[in-house]
């Protein structure tokens, strides 16, 4: 029941933060979560774009986009045709503004239109779309001895059913030449910057997960229909980063699911069918052009 009821609070979480907007100009990445002992297998490929227009001096308005596919497959036989579950996409619109709310903060305000679905039916259907909305501040002071960023703010997302946003909070310190850390959600880290900067080792705690529509309905044991599915999953992992720039990056990670749940939900959201609830290896690599 405890570990029931904290993958239903991570699943709000990740519904609402872990795949929001990123502070990327892009990027293009690979999740590998191998089959595990409940025979679920899921490969994720990801692209994110995201282009900042200057409207004044310190102003600017972001469009973007970001394009998630699941690969999901069943390695042993359920109750229930999966067949149309074997491929899940997940599409976001960004627009964000930025300005310069006073020397300190800086206010960013986003938009995040969201299709989420298994797209079989050939058309969109209207609960395939979601709206994402935040509005954070962030302080940051770079050019001191220990550089730090703080973002706090709100977020909605009518994923989560929960008719309120969920606090933003966010903090990095970089509190030696050599060490820097992020406390936060949807992702916690301690990371080693070498010496010459272009190489970043770190040991990372976050979230990752989904949740997507299913156009076509699955009927479940019991004649209950499966609406909706999700993976709520609390990742511990260790990482390697190579920094071509200050912007300009490759990273890799491996690590471990300390809690992962997929699940089918019903028109309540509520649980109607476990897949998983087996943790499992995680493998994420990939490229991208950050702004910090």
């Amino acid at each position: 029941m405890k570990q029931h009821f904290f993958c239903a609070f991570l699943f709000f979480l990740i519904s609402n933060f872990a795949l929001s907007q990123t502070p990327d100009l892009l990027r293009l990445e690979y999740t590998a979560i191998p089959e595990n002992k409940s025979g679920i297998r899921t490969n994720r490929y990801r692209a994110v774009l995201n282009v900042p227009f200057k409207i004044k001096e310190r102003n600017y308005l972001v469009i973007g986009a970001e394009y998630n596919k699941y690969d999901f497959r069943v390695g042993q036989a359920l109750p229930f045709d999966t067949s149309t579950l074997e491929r899940l996409h997940i599409i976001d619109f960004n627009l964000g503004y930025s300005f310069k709310w006073n020397e300190n903060w800086r206010f960013i305000g986003a938009v995040q239109p969201r299709l989420a679905s298994n797209f079989v039916l050939g058309s969109i259907d209207n609960n395939d779309l979601r709206v994402n909305l935040s509005a954070v501040l962030m302080k940051e002071k770079k050019d001191i001895e220990k550089p730090f960023r703080l973002i706090l703010g709100l977020s909605f997302n009518s994923a989560t059913g929960l008719p309120f946003p969920l606090p933003v909070v966010n903090y990095y310190k970089r509190f030696h030449p050599n060490w820097s850390y992020t406390i936060g959600i949807p992702r916690q880290d301690v990371k080693y910057h070498s010496n010459s900067g272009k190489h970043v080792l770190q040991a990372a705690l976050f979230l990752d997960g989904y949740f997507i529509n299913i156009q076509n309905d699955v009927i479940l044991p019991g004649n209950t229909i499966g609406e909706s599915i999700s993976l709520s999953a609390l990742v511990s992992a260790l990482g390697y980063q190579y920094k071509f720039s200050k912007e300009i990056s490759f990273y890799a990670l491996a690590g471990y699911s300390l809690l992962q749940e997929g699940l089918i939900r019903d028109g309540n959201r509520n649980r109607a069918f476990t897949l998983n609830d087996e943790g499992n290896i995680y493998l994420r690599t990939g490229f991208k052009i950050g702004i910090f």
